[in-house]
């Protein structure tokens, strides 16, 4: 039984539900029931469930089927249109123009609820019938409520949300789930086999916001010869493979693999599922949650990053310790239901995306944020999640691999720069291997690392490093090739947290779809004690974005992570086409000297034996935090694990320190300056 079977099952149980659902919302049209300006926002929303009436009968009809291309563009454009960057300014989606026309009072919650609704898009392409009903009913009963002589409190409509929340929690964390690990919910899988993938229609199958990036993405897939796709998915594959190789983790005992990727690849991870097979192993592909700005799945350029980017929070609406209880312990019973699934679960591989237009997000105080006691709830469930997911999928019986390529926006070069992409991620593994090795047994002497920062860059940071016990059998550094993270390479650390001190500091970087600018980070003892950087014209502006989007809203995060990059080969295609700015971390971080904030790269697997090429075992994965683990698990991780890269022109020096005070440079004035590591200076020069 495949997901479509499972869901037209499952919607024999609600039809009549969504049939009243409709019928009632559609006279929300005619009806005067309800004072302005809450009748035209009612009004706007159920011509909105009109539409997806429509879309649902076309999906059940199979009429999508016969439509032109130019039809399939049109109904994609008129499902996303509210929310597109020319109509959002008046749109009740937005929450400045939402809070100015239905007041302070009502403003953020009906817009959490408008914004919601488009979720049922996804759940109309899925057949999950269930899921529009329970939406449409909440838009119901919201209604109800205006429709009395005098307009509902605010606390009124808060509650109607929270139980909302509260009493579908069971049903939407059960999919949530279910979805990751049940290859049975094939709904992209069937996609990408089924369909003729030169008729680009295929596209509009997946209910995602279809740009230009996706058509000329798949555009450009059809163009590539077999060899070439072959060849893009075996380096994909074969990385995973060889991840499992490096830790010693059995993968013979696994059955299934999760996917995530960007639509318009289809055509690579299509051919990836035959090198998937050949090593035994099943896709799994889930989408990523359609209201989230950070999307985790399969997914499509965003139809307006800023619309997503206001909504980041509107979980404060109803987040309080009752619903994480709750939310936990269904994820606990989610989990447990495909545990049969979970237990033959392999891990993740993951192809990104770069060279979407830098976005600088707009603060918006009508947004919804989370309070400080909130801050500290989601902090915790977010802990407690990671934990309950680890209990039930072993780090150390896992791996993962990420490799990525640009998209067309990149510029008129795109080709080119693909090109040049696919000869990045196919370097030779064994001449880096050789080169960090020299590296590596430099850094094994050192008592601790000095970074420089140059050209305006005032980094100036003192990372201690481990001791180790014995030298001969025992390293400090991990000599990363192209296995777990396409391209090669890279040599890092877990630093000594007591002892790493100073500062950090990049003028400007992209992280997780969000640019910083001149991004400022102070360390004491290993731990960020202040932070400052210069997106926004107010301070405080500033302050509150780099504690939500980059501290995950906490007070403080460790360093856990001390890495030098060394594909000069990779920053070489940035300079040449100036797209360093919006190229991935994924590449950015073999590009000069990273330093990551949170968890170690070793968190959750800290007691598997890892060891490098040379034959010595890798003993720097635990940080005075993590070691917590070992009397309470919930005190040693923070939940993140975010890349600061300083790219090798603002760069002064890197060295190993020894006890004695000798300085051995690793790089000075930008280029390799150490014995044995100059072919990688070819590239630079």
């Amino acid at each position: 039984m495949n997901y479509r079977e499972i869901f037209r099952e499952e919607n024999t149980l609600v039809i009549e539900r969504y049939l009243l659902a409709v019928e009632r919302i559609k006279e929300f049209l005619t009806e005067e029931t309800v004072k302005e300006p809450f009748r035209t926002y009612f009004r706007k929303a159920s011509k909105f469930v009109e539409v997806i009436d429509d879309l649902v009968a076309k999906l059940e009809n199979s009429e999508l089927d016969t439509m032109s291309i130019e039809q399939l563009e049109l109904l994609n454009k008129t499902l996303y249109q509210d929310i597109l960057i020319d109509n959002y300014e008046s749109s009740y989606a937005n929450p400045t123009y939402a809070v100015s026309t239905l007041g302070e009072e009502h403003g953020q919650a009906l817009c959490y609820v408008y914004f919601a609704l488009r979720e049922m898009i996804s759940y109309a392409y899925e057949f999950r019938h269930f899921n529009i009903t329970i939406y449409m009913e909440l838009l119901i009963q919201i209604y109800n409520e205006f429709e009395n002589e005098e307009t509902p409190t605010q606390d009124t409509i808060k509650e109607i949300i929270y139980s909302f929340s509260s009493d579908y929690c069971d049903h939407i964390t059960a999919y949530q789930i279910r979805d990751k690990f049940d290859p049975n919910y094939s709904f992209a899988v069937d996609i990408i086999n089924n369909s003729n993938l030169n008729d680009l229609r295929y596209l509009y199958k997946y209910g995602e916001y279809i740009s230009d990036n996706e058509i000329k993405m798949a555009e450009y897939m059809n163009s590539l010869t077999n060899e070439k796709i072959d060849d893009m998915a075996a380096t994909y594959v074969e990385a995973y493979e060889r991840g499992f190789t490096k830790d010693n983790i059995d993968l013979s005992i696994k059955e299934y693999v999760e996917i995530r990727f960007n639509i318009g690849f289809e055509r690579m991870i299509k051919a990836a599922f035959a090198k998937f097979k050949k090593i035994g192993l099943t896709p799994t592909i889930y989408r990523a949650n359609p209201s989230n700005f950070t999307r985790v799945g399969f997914t499509a350029t965003l139809a307006n990053k800023q619309a997503y980017y206001d909504h980041r929070y509107d979980n404060a609406l109803f987040l309080d310790k009752a619903y994480i209880e709750l939310k936990l312990a269904q994820m606990r019973v989610a989990y447990e239901e495909v545990s049969d699934f979970t237990s033959k679960y392999s891990g993740i591989t993951l192809v990104e995306i770069f060279g979407e237009k830098l976005f600088q997000p707009k603060a918006k105080p009508e947004a919804l944020k989370l309070s400080a006691k909130q801050e500290k709830i989601w902090v915790d469930f977010q802990n407690r999640g990671t934990q309950l997911f680890r209990e039930f999928i072993k780090k150390d019986e896992t791996s993962f691999t990420i490799i990525a390529y640009p998209i067309s926006e990149i510029g008129e070069n795109f080709e080119e720069i693909f090109d040049e992409t696919i000869k990045v991620n196919t370097l030779d593994a064994n001449l880096y291997e050789r080169i960090q090795q020299t590296i590596i047994d430099t850094l094994d002497t050192a008592d601790h690392a000095h970074i420089l920062g140059a050209n305006g860059n005032r980094t100036d940071l003192i990372i201690k490093l481990h001791e180790l016990v014995d030298p001969s059998t025992q390293t400090v550094f991990e000599n990363c090739v192209a296995d777990v993270n396409v391209p090669v390479g890279e040599v890092f650390t877990s630093p000594v947290l007591k002892g790493t001190n100073g500062i950090l500091h990049v003028t400007d970087i992209f992280l997780r779809d969000l640019r910083y600018v001149d991004l400022e980070l102070t360390f004491e003892d290993g731990y960020i004690t202040k932070y400052s950087c210069k997106n926004f014209v107010d301070e405080e502006e500033n302050q509150k974005f780099l504690k939500e989007t980059l501290l995950n809203s906490r007070d403080t995060l460790p360093m856990g992570e001390f890495a030098i990059g060394t594909n000069t080969t990779a920053y070489t295609m940035g300079k040449k086409y100036d797209i360093i700015s919006v190229m991935p971390i994924l590449i950015v971080e073999k590009m000069g000297p990273h330093f990551a904030i949170g968890d170690t790269c070793y968190s959750w697997g800290e007691d598997l034996k890892i060891y490098n090429p040379d034959g010595k075992e890798i003993v720097a994965k635990d940080n005075d935090l993590s070691i917590l683990r070992k009397e309470d698990v919930s005190k040693a991780y923070t939940g993140c694990h975010t890349d600061i890269t300083i790219p090798y022109n603002e760069l002064g020096s890197i060295s190993a320190v020894k006890k004695n005070g000798e300085e051995i440079f690793i790089i000075k004035e930008g280029i390799f300056a150490l014995a044995g590591t100059e072919e990688l200076n070819e590239a630079l020069i």
